[in-house]
């Protein structure tokens, strides 16, 4: 089963042919997650208690704020793929929040509560919602593999994690908490920050870096984050199962689908940047899904947004049916960087003219 017929059956499952902004499109504030300029810049800027530095993971500028955290202390590995740290491959994760927490999905599903909503804490995120709970593995864990990997130097305080008012047991709350509980997920992030300490140190001593040289360390890179970022899927859908019956059944559907889908992006190595996510974005339901809506003719959605719904789950759907096999034949298909630059090809071209 060659790469050639694997690529052409993902086309065909996939036919999005949509006009994709540019990266020069997303501009301003709209290139970044709401909120981000009253987001925490460092550590240092949340609350500390008990010789502690305090975060409220269930708090969504609390959250972003993590985020924002790792993006500067990592900026200094990613200068050279673009100014004022767009280059950095972390910028994937804090898009998605942003988008989610843009599209409502962060709040209460079942209605039992305000959490989330602008008539109650809008800036609540409720551990009922799926999108919130995934979330978790997504930000908080890959934060604290950064905390053990030395991402932040010696820090004068350990680092507190707020836990939910219910579900506690479903999730961890410091370093030791998470490596006791979750010791692979726990490992393959710090191995993904611990391997970028090392090549800023190796940069260090090697001046003139070449365009090749950049792009194997960046393509190795990649391959590490989505190595941690599947693994932190695959650990979270399990667990939280049982949050799909507050959705409706197109959201519960479209959920497990985009879950599916990033093992399918994540072979490729596909590229987490800030003007890339940004446009990828583009083509992402805009709002939750709700029991009326029928694909492929969502009437509020643009064709190209309905086009991916229904790619996904395609993809999803054919995916099952083969056990699995499909997503192992792509994966031995993006298995050489040859591989990875044609199916990140295709990904750009399924949003593309």
């Amino acid at each position: 089963f060659g790469i050639h017929t694997l690529l052409v059956v993902t086309v065909t499952l996939s036919p999005v042919t949509a006009a994709a902004p540019s990266a020069n499109d997303v501009t301003g504030e709209d290139a970044y997650p709401p909120l981000w300029d009253l987001a925490p810049e460092n550590l240092l800027d949340f609350p500390v208690k008990d010789n502690k530095i305090v975060i409220s993971a269930w708090n969504y500028q609390a959250r972003l704020g993590v985020y924002k955290s790792l993006l500067n202390a990592s900026a200094k590995y990613f200068g050279a793929f673009g100014l004022q740290n767009s280059g950095n491959i972390l910028w994937g994760l804090p898009l998605q929040h942003g988008w989610q927490f843009r599209t409502g999905r962060l709040a209460d599903p079942s209605g039992v509560t305000s959490c989330g909503y602008e008539n109650g804490d809008h800036l609540c995120q409720s551990v009922r919602s799926w999108w919130s709970c995934m979330n978790y593995y997504l930000a908080i864990i890959p934060f604290l593999g950064a905390v053990e990997a030395g991402l932040f130097g010696q820090l004068p305080y350990e680092i507190e994690i707020l836990p939910p008012e219910e579900r506690k047991d479903d999730f961890c709350y410091s370093v030791k908490d998470c490596w006791s509980r979750m010791p692979k997920l726990m490992d393959d992030w710090k191995a993904f920050f611990e391997v970028n300490n090392f090549f800023i140190v190796f940069r260090n001593y090697t001046k003139n870096c070449s365009a090749t040289f950049s792009s194997f360390k960046l393509d190795d890179a990649l391959g590490l984050m989505w190595k941690a970022h599947t693994t932190s899927i695959a650990y979270g859908l399990p667990k939280f199962q049982d949050r799909l019956k507050y959705l409706s059944d197109p959201e519960a559907n479209f959920s497990e689908d985009w879950a599916n889908g990033v093992d399918f992006i994540a072979a490729t190595h596909f590229c987490t940047d800030l003007p890339t996510t940004n446009n990828f974005q583009a083509f992402l339901p805009q709002r939750m899904l709700s029991e009326g809506d029928v694909l492929p003719s969502i009437s509020d959605f643009s064709p190209q947004q309905n086009k991916v719904l229904v790619s996904l789950r395609v993809l999803h759907k054919a995916n099952k049916l083969t056990g699995g096999l499909l997503l192992k034949l792509w994966q031995r298909a993006m298995s050489t960087e040859a591989g990875r630059e044609m199916g990140r090809k295709l990904i750009e071209g399924l949003t593309s003219s």
